[in-house]
């Protein structure tokens, strides 16, 4: 008799300590009652639901160049469901342990593949019913910005990781707080409840690009608010970066017997960077 995981084992062993506010709220409640469903059946691969959302996304896309309202609510429908799929793979690989390191990269590469086909469609379908030029710049916009986003998420952790290892794992980007203000205890609360405190980041902004937009027809409007406050994190980010590496730099010239990559070599590529990842970050 197949056993199924109860919820709550699965919220334990799939669950991430901390996500977006859009996949905590809206995806895994759904996503987490399917893997019960569905994980069981050892044949349900996390590589099979990776090209599955890929499928739906597909259907998306060609949703997105209907141009109707009609067209565009079916659209936002079928992206909403392939990223609940796309979040299932994950935690199908958590749960199982059937993740691996070509199912990191096949993961990551269709998800990128899903956003640009469904940002040229949605985009490029509007350009066609209005003739306005701007919604091919548009295209380029989100596309832009979902690259940096993942690939600069990437390798800031991949930094990070060299600069943990050099430091041991008490190093964090952050000094804990010395005191409690309304900031933190709102910190605290959403850490409570798994979310990461920033209202939009590459989720957000792909969720209210082919989510919100198209059900609302606001698409202009959306996605360039949205664009700019994921920039705007994005910047952040980079800011405390250069800070953190500054503070690192300084760490090592007065701890010149630590061991750092040499010059001229790839700094990322360490034990840490080199260890074994599936794809556990996919969902």
């Amino acid at each position: 008799m197949v056993r199924r995981s109860s919820l709550q084992e699965i919220r334990e062993q799939t669950y991430k300590v901390r996500d977006a506010w859009w996949t905590v709220l809206l995806v895994d409640p759904l996503a987490a009652r399917l893997v019960r469903l569905v994980a069981p059946y050892r044949w349900i691969t996390p590589n099979l639901l990776t090209g599955l959302a890929t499928l739906v996304g597909i259907g998306a896309a060609a949703c997105f160049l209907g141009q109707s309202r009609e067209w565009l609510i079916a659209g936002a429908v079928l992206f909403h469901l392939g990223f609940v799929i796309d979040c299932m793979d994950g935690k199908i690989a958590r749960l199982n342990g059937t993740g691996s390191l070509f199912g990191a990269w096949f993961d990551f590469m269709f998800d990128r593949l899903r956003a640009i086909m469904c940002a040229a469609a949605l985009m490029g379908g509007q350009y066609a019913r209005t003739g306005n030029d701007l919604y091919l710049w548009l295209a380029v916009f989100v596309i832009g910005l979902d690259l940096l986003r993942y690939l600069n998420a990437g390798q800031m952790t991949r930094i990070r990781a060299v600069m943990q290892e050099e430091r041991g794992p008490t190093y964090g980007w952050e000094a804990p707080a010395q005191r409690t203000t309304p900031q933190s205890r709102i910190k605290d609360g959403l850490r409570r409840r798994r979310i990461r405190m920033h209202l939009v980041s590459g989720i957000e902004f792909e969720m209210f690009v082919f989510i919100v937009a198209p059900i609302t027809g606001w698409i202009f409007g959306i996605t360039l608010v949205t664009g700019a406050l994921l920039a705007l994190f994005e910047v952040r980010l980079i800011l405390l970066l250069w800070k953190a590496t500054r503070q690192h730099a300084t760490w090592k010239a007065a701890h010149p017997a630590t061991d750092l990559p040499a010059q001229g070599t790839d700094p990322t590529r360490t034990a840490a960077a080199d260890s074994p990842v599936i794809r556990q970050a996919a969902g």
